[in-house]
């Protein structure tokens, strides 16, 4: 499995996420955490599993996150498993966060998540956090699951070269 983690990060929350949910999927593959401001599309070919990652900025993804699933053409994920994570605060008024902004995101361009979007807590409203004690071992536990979902439902998602259909039966398949 080829594992693309794409994220932004304001103060190294939600870069120490992606970087540990990289190093829990390395033992099923490839793995690779991406900021955001390096990403390009090309980086995209051959990726099984794509994560986004983004802080909470004013209940949404940071514009940086936001102009990227905006402007990724939806061909280009028909083929690929995708999960969103955010970061926040955690309280009764903060309920809305980025990863369900990024799922609403996806759908509208007719991709479905593997997993339901996951927010991931940070101490204090303060913007520099630090993540809640035990955040980075959940995260890990997360991406573990993910590959597990994708297992799962890997015949739904089949990595062709590009222009080829995707979401079609492999050879092995058709039977």
């Amino acid at each position: 499995m080829n594992t693309v983690v794409v994220y932004d990060s304001q103060f190294g929350n939600t870069e120490q996420l992606a970087r540990t949910i990289a190093d829990a999927l390395r033992i099923f593959g490839s793995a690779q955490a991406i900021r955001i401001d390096a990403m390009q599309a090309h980086m995209l070919q051959g990726v099984d599993l794509l994560l986004v990652g983004s802080p909470t900025q004013g209940f949404r993804p940071t514009p940086a996150i936001q102009s990227f699933l905006a402007n990724i053409p939806s061909q280009s994920l028909r083929d690929r498993a995708v999960a969103c994570f955010d970061t926040r605060f955690r309280g009764a008024l903060w309920k809305i966060s980025a990863a369900p902004q990024m799922v609403k995101q996806l759908r509208a361009m007719g991709i479905e998540p593997v997993v339901p979007p996951e927010s991931f807590f940070v101490k204090t409203m303060k913007k520099e956090g630090p993540l809640l004690p035990a955040e980075v071992e959940r995260a890990a536990g997360w991406a573990v699951g993910i590959q597990q979902q994708y297992e799962k439902r890997k015949g739904h998602y089949i990595t062709s070269p590009a222009g080829a259909q995707g979401n079609r039966p492999g050879p092995d398949e058709r039977r």
